[in-house]
């Protein structure tokens, strides 16, 4: 697969991903939901079909790879922490909304997640 495909497969893949979380996290915090949880279900949600649509649809790699999805795990808990940042500390301290929050995690996620899939979570090492 070419680089300019693998990227549009894996852009396609992440604003669809980007919308679920931020109408999720928006909808939770709606329900009354703390902003805390709000996010981590919401991500978590999210994370999952991230997965698979990238696995499968990007990089065409099977679901169930031990290695994989340890990497993936990885690569999920630095991105949880990079969200948590945003919506706990950053946005509070500048006095940001909740929606511009969630926007700024998804434009900086797939950056940091793309690297991280290409140089190692979805490498050719792993069979």
């Amino acid at each position: 697969m070419t680089r300019t495909k693998r990227t549009s497969r894996f852009a396609l893949v992440g604003v669809s991903i980007a919308i679920l979380y931020v109408l999720l996290y928006l909808t939770f915090l709606q329900l009354g939901m703390p902003q805390g949880r709000a996010n981590a279900l919401a991500f978590v949600i999210a994370v999952v079909v991230q997965y698979a649509g990238q696995a499968r649809f990007t990089f065409g790699k099977q679901l169930a790879n031990p290695t994989q999805i340890l990497r993936f795990g990885v690569m999920t808990g630095l991105g949880f922490i990079t969200s948590a940042l945003i919506t706990g500390y950053i946005a509070p301290m500048f006095a940001l909304d909740n929606w511009i929050a969630a926007v700024a995690v998804t434009l900086i996620l797939p950056v940091q997640n793309y690297i991280l899939m290409s140089l190692w979570v979805f490498t050719k090492s792993v069979s």
